[in-house]
């Protein structure tokens, strides 16, 4: 569902008139989507990260590895979490989605400058995670959106792009 959904966002990306790189592989760390436009004078760099799951069983975070050792809960562990755990779950995977060094670097190679960091979801099991992302400035966008956008034409630069058989596909349950 992931690499389908980054497909999907990737099409619409694409039809807004930026240019992307999917999947960029750096050791055991990925970056799903990087994406940039001209905008007149200005530059706009986004770091997208897709998180789709249908019917979602965890939290979005893993548990922070100190409270893991500590109480011995497995990362993706659904038992309920303090606010402290929630918030240092989020720190950490904030942390190693957009902030490590490594990532920094690839970003700063395509466009030194300020890059957003964005992440798409479709459903989540805890909300409240989404609430302190964006506390940490992320931007969420919910991945039935970016669906309705595509197929109700709010995307207007480009007419399709190497994920439209896919978006044609998706649209074909929707009717």
């Amino acid at each position: 569902m992931a690499l389908l959904a980054e497909e999907l966002v990737e099409e619409w990306l694409n039809r807004n008139g930026y240019f992307t790189i999917r999947g960029i592989k750096l050791g055991v760390h990925e970056i799903d989507l990087l994406a940039i436009r001209v905008n007149g004078t200005k530059i706009e760099a986004r770091h997208v990260e897709v998180q789709a799951s249908v019917h979602p069983i965890s939290y979005l975070s893993p548990l922070p590895k100190e409270i893991r050792k500590s109480i011995g809960r497995g990362s993706a562990s659904t038992k309920t979490r303090s606010e402290q755990e929630l918030k240092d779950g989020i720190k950490e995977w904030v942390n190693k989605k957009f902030y490590l060094e490594i990532k920094e670097k690839i970003r700063q190679k395509l466009f030194r400058g300020t890059w957003s960091f964005e992440l798409v979801v479709h459903q989540v099991k805890f909300p409240q995670e989404l609430d302190l992302l964006r506390e940490k400035g992320i931007l969420i966008h919910n991945l039935d959106e970016i669906v309705a956008s595509l197929s109700n034409g709010q995307t207007t630069m480009i007419p399709s792009a190497s994920g439209s058989d896919l978006f044609e596909l998706v649209m074909l349950g929707r009717e």
